[in-house]
């Protein structure tokens, strides 16, 4: 009886169980993206982009543009030979077409992309206008929701913020940002005790851009500064590689061997800007809050008691990062 009396409580145990455990956690959504980019002076924008293509071949993003924030001859269509590469060649690209920097590659690492692989967009002024592909974007979208990663000068946040409404929103530029956007991760400026002295380049080649942004941007920043990614060095394993008729590869196998500095690797500044704006920083790093102050040199101070910005500290340690963006950075296109 007893035994009978046990088995029934088991049994009615395990159905419980059963029925008490909760549903399935669904799959995060991927998170839309626009990838906003100086490709050109660095070469570590085309490891930040190659990071974005195998998040989305992964599901963990979507690309919804990628975006110039300068003007050399070949930037449109070196993102184009990228996008296309990765097997997405319908995203969009635009170009600043307003004032804007005109360097480009000092390696010339951009002619090489744009003479070997294929592409549709050959110049810049058949690319979108910047801003006004913003706005057409953000307005698509659902509200509080677009992540923008900015690897580059801020002249395009600084446009787009004093954008006038236009077809596709009533709102202006401030009011669509508030509205559509829910964070913006940049590659700029220093945290590390340099504070009002370093002038970080991002920052400094369009200061009045960069303060206008920071100033007025109005929704949370997370800034990976100039001290994060130049401690982890990245793209000699795809340099090394066997992989073939690879324009991430060329890239860094043709850079690379130029600058002794670079005997180990690139410095990856961008690269840690894209990882964190898809996954997040709680695995790699810690964050600070406050708010970054913007001087008009293109130097930087940071005030604790200021709200809605944070900056990056490193936590996990630089070889386990360094492995997991060089992994990223080999990804293959998803055929």
């Amino acid at each position: 009886m007893i035994r009978v009396l046990l088995s029934g409580i088991a049994l009615w145990l395990i159905q419980f169980q059963v029925y008490a455990q909760p549903a399935a956690v669904p799959a995060k959504k991927p998170v839309p993206v626009i990838f906003d980019t100086d490709m050109g002076p660095d070469y570590d924008d085309v490891g930040a982009l190659a990071l974005l293509h195998a998040f989305a071949d992964s599901g963990q993003c979507r690309i919804l543009a990628t975006i110039a924030s300068n003007r050399p001859p070949h930037v449109a269509a070196v993102l184009d030979v990228l996008n296309t590469y990765f097997n997405r060649p319908d995203i969009p690209i635009a170009v600043v077409k307003g004032k804007a920097m005109q360097i480009g590659a000092v390696q010339k690492w951009d002619s090489l992309l744009v003479a070997n692989y294929q592409h549709d967009l050959t110049t810049n002024e058949k690319a979108d206008d910047a801003v006004t592909l913003y706005r057409k974007i953000l307005a698509s979208q659902p509200d509080q929701s677009v992540t923008i990663v900015t690897v580059g000068f801020l002249t395009n946040m600084s446009n787009l913020l004093n954008s006038s409404p236009d077809e596709y929103s009533s709102l202006n530029g401030v009011a669509l940002v508030k509205q559509k956007v829910k964070l913006l991760v940049s590659m700029a400026a220093r945290f590390d005790g340099e504070f009002g002295k370093f002038k970080e380049f991002n920052v400094k080649m369009d200061a009045s851009a960069s303060k206008n942004a920071f100033d007025n941007w109005p929704t949370e920043i997370i800034f990976s500064g100039f001290e994060i990614g130049y401690k982890i060095f990245t793209g000699l394993p795809i340099a090394k590689s066997a992989i073939k008729g690879s324009p991430v590869k060329d890239v860094f196998a043709w850079s690379i061997p130029m600058d002794p500095q670079d005997k180990n690797g690139r410095m990856s500044w961008d690269e840690t800007a894209a990882l964190v704006a898809v996954k997040g920083y709680s695995n790699y790093f810690t964050i600070v809050p406050g708010r970054m102050v913007c001087h008009e040199d293109g130097s930087n101070d940071w005030d604790p008691k200021g709200k809605g910005h944070y900056y990056l500290v490193q936590k996990m340690p630089i070889p386990q990062i360094t492995e997991e963006l060089n992994r990223l950075i080999m990804h293959q296109p998803r055929k």
